[in-house]
């Protein structure tokens, strides 16, 4: 299906994105065949904005092979504009294998409903991302309502991280800044800088931010929401997801915390990025606090009952529905792969 491209720009996704090689269920040497998907945090999250009606733009760099041109129809299908996006002559599309357990004895296979992700994206386009990818930008970017970034980007070298620097203390001139942490430690082992002070550095300098209880445990040394909050105080909006269980979100002193809903968990990859695109689509709707907490958790249902890191989501008319409904509607949910293709 082809979207409409909407009129008017008013989101900004910054990052890399990835061709995605799924493997069959089984060890992966096994596989004879691979689905071919798209992937990427940044990508991911705009992807989903531009289905829930919010005019999206992707900056990013891509190589000049069949992977890159083929995120870039991948994203242009889904309404997403790709003008910001640089064709680098001299070096490759970032790329990761999806391993998926087929819950055999082998000892060289996954548990059934588990994957595992193998990445070639070292000296990747994107990890040249830098500043003046933000200069050669600096149109769209000035008329956006919110940019959004995450602790993967800035992993990709130290020109990446100056670009997300430069974003997270430009002058807002009435935008948001929104980061997601993303911390994936394989990502850092070749930079010599402090993981914790650079993503600690971004978030308190973001807008709206994410973080997985377990991974600032990993990072910071606590996943607890309260004590989150108070390490960083900062951001109106942090919201900090609590694994399969509930997500806490603070908007300014006002915390509120939002069952996630029942449902059979395919698998976990995507999740988070469709949660901030739902919250982010909702917020630049101007939903009120306990609704973004909601779109993220519907969208991020999609997600974990899908196959693919881009979460296939419900008609918008639906998600605003179950968004509204009442507490104890909403504590009595559940949520069916059918549901998004209905």
């Amino acid at each position: 299906m082809i979207w409409p491209t909407p009129p008017r720009i008013r989101a900004v996704a910054v990052g890399e994105g990835l061709a995605v090689m799924v493997a069959r269920p089984g060890p992966l040497e096994d596989s004879p065949v691979f689905e071919r998907t798209a992937g990427g945090a940044e990508l991911n999250v705009a992807t989903v904005l531009a289905h829930l009606g919010i005019g999206t733009a992707w900056i990013s760099r891509v190589g000049d092979d069949g992977f890159g041109r083929y995120l870039i129809r991948h994203l242009a299908e889904r309404g997403v504009d790709t003008s910001g996006v640089f064709t680098d002559p001299t070096r490759s599309t970032g790329l990761y294998i999806k391993e998926r357990g087929g819950g055999s004895s082998r000892p060289d296979d996954l548990a059934a409903g588990t994957s595992r992700m193998l990445y070639y994206r070292n000296g990747s386009a994107a990890s040249a991302l830098s500043p003046a990818d933000l200069a050669a930008n600096a149109a769209r970017l000035e008329q956006c309502e919110l940019i959004h970034l995450t602790g993967v980007t800035t992993a990709l070298s130290p020109t990446a991280t100056e670009l997300t620097d430069a974003l997270t203390t430009a002058p807002r001139r009435g935008r948001l800044i929104s980061f997601d942490l993303n911390y994936r430690a394989a990502l850092w082992i070749r930079r010599t800088e402090s993981a914790a002070d650079i993503l600690a550095r971004q978030l308190r300098g973001s807008d709206v931010a994410f973080l997985g209880a377990d991974e600032a445990a990993e990072v910071f040394g606590t996943g607890d929401p309260a004590r989150l909050r108070e390490m960083f105080p900062q951001p109106r909006h942090l919201v900090v997801k609590n694994s399969g269980h509930s997500v806490t979100g603070y908007l300014g002193t006002s915390r509120r915390e939002v069952p996630a809903l029942r449902l059979t968990v395919t698998e976990a990859i995507g999740a988070g990025d469709a949660f901030a695109g739902g919250y982010l689509a909702a917020l630049l709707r101007g939903r009120p606090h306990e609704q973004l907490l909601r779109y993220g958790h519907l969208c991020a249902a999609a997600a974990l009952t899908g196959t693919g890191d881009v979460a296939e989501l419900p008609p918008l008319a639906q998600l605003e529905s179950r968004a509204t409904t009442s507490d104890s509607e909403w504590a009595a949910m559940s949520y069916a792969p059918a549901e998004a293709r209905s």
